[in-house]
C-alpha cells in the first residue's frame, strides 16, 4: 500500500512534516523493490532519521 503525506503509517505520526514525507518517499521506494511493508517502514524510518540528523533538522513534533 503507496503512502502520501495525508495517509501514513501510524508509527511516522510523531515526525516533523520533512522527515515524516522523507520515510514516507524511502518506504514507498521499497515496497516497489518487492519488500515487505513492516521491513519497508522500519528500513525507511531509520534512514529518515540519519537524513534528518545529518541536515541538522528537528526529528521529532515539540512535545514527542
Amino acid at each position: 500500500m503507496p503512502w502520501d503525506k495525508d495517509s501514513y503509517p501510524e508509527s511516522l505520526k510523531n515526525f516533523t512534516a520533512p522527515v515524516r514525507e522523507k520515510a514516507v518517499d524511502i518506504a514507498n521506494a521499497l515496497l516497489e523493490d518487492g519488500y515487505e511493508e513492516g521491513r519497508a517502514i522500519a528500513i525507511a524510518t531509520a534512514q529518515a532519521k540519519d537524513w534528518a540528523e545529518n541536515r541538522h533538522k528537528q526529528l521529532r513534533k515539540k512535545g514527542h
